[in-house]
């Protein structure tokens, strides 16, 4: 088993980085290679990523996920691997993101895998430090789900949060 693991501290509070980080189509806009990520099902994501110079899409399975705490997830295409990121409060306008990835394979393919780790510790690296940088330069998430998953079941969030309606000046 080869595993990556890197953590940042955000300066936002824990439910802005984890509602910011439920909002799978933003993904482009702070990780390098992703260029589309669809949410298909509330528990199953499509991705469109560039590796290589190769165009890989894959699904994913989101097994688990509770508001605040932590997002889990399998692959069920090639590139098979399954992640992790986890949501911890620092305090009330702090909080720390660590993503966690995960590949198994044959001897051979873990020796590959292990030759490309660097590659994929510096691309966890620059993916959580672009995501401190938009999230803390936006202030506020740009959406949230607050729903949970387990066992890739899905129950629906029980805080509704009523969309606000601009109200226009009559001139």
């Amino acid at each position: 088993m080869n595993t990556v693991e890197q953590s940042i501290d955000v300066e936002v509070p824990v439910h802005v980085a984890y509602n910011q980080w439920t909002q799978f189509k933003t993904f482009p806009r702070f990780m390098d290679g992703v260029k589309r990520v669809e949410q298909t099902q509330a528990a199953l994501t499509h991705w469109v990523t560039r590796i290589g110079g190769r165009t890989v899409e894959f699904d994913a399975e989101i097994v688990e996920q509770v508001p605040d705490r932590l997002l889990r997830w399998e692959a069920l295409d090639p590139p098979r691997h399954t992640g992790t990121v986890s949501f911890e409060s620092l305090g009330d306008d702090r909080c720390r993101v660590t993503l966690r990835l995960e590949a198994e394979g044959t001897p051979r393919l873990r020796e590959r895998v292990g030759a490309a780790l660097g590659l994929v510790t510096r691309w966890a690296d620059g993916s959580l430090r672009c995501f401190k940088e938009f999230v803390e330069g936006q202030g506020r998430e740009t959406g949230h789900w607050r729903g949970e998953i387990s066992g890739s079941h899905v129950r629906p969030g029980t805080h509704h949060h009523k969309p606000q309606v601009p109200t226009w000046p009559i001139g």
